[in-house]
């Protein structure tokens, strides 16, 4: 299709009526004239700096005076229970997304995103950290998507299992969990999801973080290895790169990742599949990193929590789907999202401890249990459902 310099060009007729007329100056210029020098004016090395200081000092007064704001909020809020009371999801989400909305860089997305959510944290922190648990020890990936979602200003409790978690987070130990739910190469943890079919706690936000393995040792060669440690997930994940590099040495699964990390750093023909920060943590360098067969491998994480949040402008909701055995029955289920507008995301089935050959749906849709369509869609699923379990409605992650 033509542009419009293309439609101007042919619409010129290649006559001398279509000339225009030659317009006479008033006064006669060369033919070629250079342009007028631009003149920069470049700070030296000790004004640079100075300048920076500047804005240091001023980027530290707005933070102080956000913090003092933050503070009449929690006072505005009375006296409340615990530092989970103060903590609001959807509130956050919309404060981060107008930081990508406005965000003109140079420093990206994830970047400015990263600053503002470690602002927040330690905003919160005023009144009390929050008690965050996960699938520990420290070092694993679950940490590092701790600390993406709530910052560092929290107080982490490293847990042995996913049943754990749910079980702290349950009691009131925990504030809120983070656990795995699944992986762009290796598909859904299917434990996290089993968990799901008799805890009564509710999804209150997810987290993507981009994972990265490394080949963590005490050795300095990839010849002395002749073990490797690492979850089972992993492996899958590094199963090509393993087979080409290491294809003689013994893989040995372990409950996690920081777990390997543990054992390998007691032998020096031992290696860990994790990522780098459980070599800091460990005291372990990477031999080979990053290791994973594709380089867009991604975890999803689940927060867990004790209620459901208002919306927050761009949420979804994850469901539990128990179906009647009858013909059809998954169509029903599925035919009002469709009517009332909403999309869906996943749908994944597993056994529904219910009985033999029994099974529950999880979906995803988009949107919040509170809209007025994802009321109607869920009552309609409810006439033909055995039973609807709303998991969670919460933001879509963020950067």
């Amino acid at each position: 299709m033509a542009g419009k310099g293309s439609r101007s060009k042919a619409a010129k007729p290649k006559t001398k009526s279509a000339k225009a007329p030659a317009r006479k100056s008033p006064k006669a210029t060369p033919a070629r004239q250079e342009p007028a020098p631009v003149i920069e004016t470049k700070l030296d090395l000790g004004e640079l700096r100075q300048r920076i200081d500047g804005i240091d000092r001023h980027i530290q007064d707005l933070i102080a005076e956000r913090a003092q704001f933050a503070n009449q909020v929690g006072k505005a809020k009375g006296k409340l229970a615990a530092a989970v009371d103060y903590y609001r999801p959807e509130r956050e989400a919309q404060v981060l997304r107008r930081v990508v909305d406005r965000n003109d860089g140079p420093l990206n997305d994830e970047v400015l995103v990263r600053l503002f959510r470690e602002i927040m944290s330690a905003c919160l922190a005023q009144q009390e950290p929050l008690k965050i648990g996960f699938l520990g020890p420290e070092g694993t990936h679950s940490q590092q998507a701790v600390y993406k979602h709530f910052g560092h200003s929290i107080h982490g409790l490293p847990l042995a299992s996913i049943e754990e978690v749910f079980q702290e987070v349950e009691a009131g130990h925990a504030d809120f969990g983070v656990v795995p739910v699944e992986n762009s190469t290796q598909g859904t943890i299917q434990s996290t999801l089993d968990m799901f079919l008799t805890s009564t706690l509710k999804i209150c936000g997810e987290v993507e973080l981009r994972v990265h393995q490394h080949l963590l040792s005490r050795a300095s060669r990839l010849e002395d290895i002749e073990r490797v440690y690492s979850h089972p997930q992993s492996f899958a994940q590094c199963k090509a790169w393993l087979r080409q590099y290491l294809p003689k040495a013994e893989k040995i699964a372990v409950s996690s990742n920081a777990d390997a990390a543990k054992r390998a750093r007691n032998a020096d023909d031992a290696a860990a599949i994790a990522g780098i920060s459980a070599a800091t943590v460990y005291g372990l360098k990477s031999l080979a990193g990053p290791i994973e067969d594709r380089p867009d491998n991604t975890t999803r994480f689940l927060v867990l929590g004790r209620e459901l949040f208002p919306p927050s402008g761009n949420d979804r909701t994850s469901l539990l789907v128990f179906v009647k055995d009858q013909p059809g029955a998954l169509y029903h289920v599925l035919a009002p999202f469709a009517k009332h507008g909403l999309s869906m995301n996943r749908i994944e089935s597993r056994p529904g401890h219910t009985g033999l050959w029994q099974y529950a749906f999880f979906i995803d849709i988009a949107g919040h249990a509170q809209e007025e369509a994802m009321r109607r869609a869920l009552d309609e699923v409810g006439e033909f459902a055995q039973e609807v379990k709303v998991l969670g409605s919460y933001p879509v992650a963020i950067a």
